[in-house]
Formats: structure tokens, sequence, C-alpha cells
């Protein structure tokens, strides 16, 4: 029994063998976390993520692991949770992030295989969003609402989040980042899809540079395509942009918003709409992400407590640097 090391502060991950027969089959467990443990979230609903791996499993050609068994009784191992097939393979690490001069798999990796990768990772993406309100029921992810696009209930959703997350202590900052978001609501984005929500490579299982297992399926919901694109592009930059400030070079080829757009529009045949509001409104919602992570790094001992309390947003000054406007001056869309 083990668990995986450089990703993941969610649910509680679990590697282990099941002997069954005389077989060995290597499985994974997802166990929901404790809410006394400060959890990122404040709910987790592993049956939601369980049914979308399935359906995404048995409807397209994306590669998600076989989910296999669920419980949601807390006497079992404590908590509900629910077990998979292991997938074997190289996972791009956020601890230290992938940028950072470390193992050298990505960093040493050729110009083509970076391409594959991307190519890779975005014919997956593209998969995904193959399923739609359309062609499937996705009434166990979300409801319509009536009266509101599906974009502004998204987005009511993660204001209510950023709101939970900044209830003891005010956040400045993303009380102003999710005005904004709101004032600028684009409207010439994609029909909705279901979208796995945190969808970046720190996510994906490769074997070799191709993707073997999508990853990570608590964020999933149904959005318009270009919210994952926005996601996938921004979670590089923030891995980038850390990694820039430290004085090394990095990525800075990797997952450009316009080869992810063209690499999507190539597997797709549909245009992708303007990913300035998607990749803005993904570093908002990182930065309530990360706000939570910092309360959580606070409460366990592992972080003093800074004056600002939006000091433990990381990539807050870019988060500003979009609102102003001059953050796409360094951004190849």
């Amino acid at each position: 029994m083990d668990k995986p090391d450089g990703n993941g502060m969610s649910s509680d991950t679990v590697l282990f063998t099941l002997r069954w027969g005389g077989s060995d089959r290597p499985m994974v467990a997802r166990i929901e976390p404790r809410l006394d443990d400060v959890p990122v979230f404040p709910s987790y609903d592993l049956d939601l993520q369980r049914r979308a791996m399935t359906l995404v499993d048995e409807t397209t050609t994306a590669p998600v692991p076989k989910p296999v068994f669920w419980s949601d009784d807390p006497a079992i191992v404590g908590a509900p949770f629910f077990l998979m097939d292991r997938i074997d393979g190289r996972v791009p690490p956020d601890v230290l992030p992938y940028t950072f001069p470390g193992d050298g798999w990505l960093l040493n990796a050729s110009t083509d295989e970076h391409r594959r990768l991307e190519r890779s990772a975005v014919t997956a993406l593209a998969a995904i969003h193959e399923v739609t309100p359309e062609t499937h029921d996705l009434t166990f992810v979300r409801s319509p609402v009536t009266g509101r696009s599906v974009l502004e209930d998204h987005l009511d959703r993660w204001t209510e989040y950023s709101r939970w997350v900044t209830a003891e202590s005010p956040s400045p900052l993303l009380e102003e980042a999710f005005a904004w978001l709101r004032d600028n609501l684009p409207t010439g984005l994609g029909p909705e899809r279901l979208a796995w929500g945190d969808a970046r490579i720190g996510n994906m299982i490769f074997q070799g540079f191709d993707v073997a297992a999508v990853l990570d399926w608590e964020m999933v919901d149904v959005a318009p395509p270009e919210i994952d694109l926005g996601w996938m592009a921004y979670l590089h930059r923030f891995f980038q942009d850390l990694t820039t400030d430290l004085g090394e070079a990095g990525l800075p080829d990797l997952l450009r918003p316009t080869t992810l757009r063209g690499l999507y529009e190539d597997a797709t045949d549909r245009k992708v709409g303007d990913l300035r509001w998607p990749m803005a409104y993904a570093a908002i919602r990182h930065g309530a992400i990360m706000r939570r992570v910092g309360e959580r790094l606070v409460q366990f001992g592992q972080q003093e407590r800074p004056d600002d309390p939006d000091d433990l947003i990381m990539h807050g000054r870019q988060i500003r640097a979009m609102l102003d406007g001059s953050y796409w001056d360094t951004v190849d869309l």
C-alpha cells in the first residue's frame, strides 16, 4: 500500500494491489477527506466523480481509469470511497513543479516530444467534450438553471466558493476579481459540454508522451469548452510564472494558448472563443483555491499568517495584471 507523491491535496489517494482468486490487480482508492482536516472544498461527491468517470470511460475515447467499486459506508475505511484500476506511467509533478529543474523528464524532452504531449493532452480533453447535454443525461452533474446561461451559473458557484473560503477573513483581491469577471462576462464561447474541471497535465498519467489516464474529477461540471482550455493554459502559466520569478527558464513554449487553440480546433473542427476571459477565470478560481490552501498551511503550522491575507495567494500579482490588462502583453494568445 502506498500514496503518490508530488500532486494533489484534496481527496486522499491510496495505491494498493488487490489479490483475489490467485491473481493480482493494481488498484487505486479515492477516499473522501475529513472535514476537520480543513479540506480544500466544502464537500466532496465521490459518487458524482465515479459516475462522470464511468460515463467518459464508456462513451468516449478519453483514457480514464475504470471505476470498479463505490461505497458511502464510512465503517469500511472511515469515509466514503471508490476504487478504480491503477494505470502506470509518469505524472508531471506539482511539487516541485514540472517547470523547475528536477528529474528532467519534460525539461529535457525534445520539441517534438513536447508537441506530442500537447497533442495527446488536447485530444483527450476534446474527447471528454464530446459528452454534451444533447447526447447524454448530465443532470447528475448539473441541472439546467432557467433564466441564466450555463456560464453565469458556473460563475455564481465559484463566487460562492470564494465567499466560503474568505468568510472569516475577507479578500479584497478576490472580491474585486470576481466582480471583474461578472462585469466582463463573454458572449462568444462555445455551447455547454461536460467539463473535466481540473484540466491540466498534472492530472494526467503519461506513457512516453501520450496520455494514458485522465485523473481527478472533483471539479467536474457542465460548461463551455473554453473553460477547460483556459484552465489548462493558465495552470501551466501559473507554474511557469513561479519558475521565471526564481530566475529559471522553465518551459515557455509548452502549452501556449495559441497552441492549445489550434490543436483543439484541429481535433474538433470547432472554433475556439477568445481565451483571455477563461484564463483570467482560471487564475481567479485558482486564487480562491490557493487562498484555502494557504489557510490550511497556517492551520497546520506550516506557514505564518501574513498581515495581508491576500498574500496567501501566491499569484496575486498576476491576477492584478489580468484585471488591469497588462498581463496579456506577455501571453501568446
